[in-house]
């Protein structure tokens, strides 16, 4: 039970943040051409624990999402970086690990993302 009320108070949470405004990305118009970053967290709901746990599984779901954000890491690492995920609890440290763990070949090695950079 406790899952479904996380999980009901995150998409609300989502749905507040891309209707209503409350979660500012800077530069989102940049970073995310033809979307905001906002849009495209919503695509990273299959990563959410993956972002949290990095001993959780990563999902195919979640990889096949990584796979088509890494074509603009900048998008990507604000993405990660933004309110919005750190509103849900998301660990860029942790986060920024996906795209190994999902052994994704062609990943940006050493793109800077803040502090953190690909591994």
């Amino acid at each position: 039970m406790e899952i479904s009320v996380k999980c009901i108070c995150m998409i609300m949470g989502l749905l507040v943040a891309i209707y209503g405004g409350s979660f500012n990305c800077a530069h989102a118009d940049k970073a995310c051409p033809g979307s905001s970053v906002n849009k495209e967290a919503m695509k990273l709901f299959p990563c959410a624990q993956a972002a949290q746990d990095d001993k959780a599984k990563v999902s195919t779901d979640c990889c096949n999402v990584v796979r088509q954000l890494l074509k603009a890491p900048v998008c990507m690492c604000a993405v990660v970086l933004s309110d919005l995920a750190k509103a849900y609890g998301v660990n860029p440290a942790i986060a920024v690990t996906i795209p190994k763990r999902c052994d994704i070949a062609n990943r940006p090695v050493g793109f800077k993302c803040g502090d953190y950079a690909l591994p």
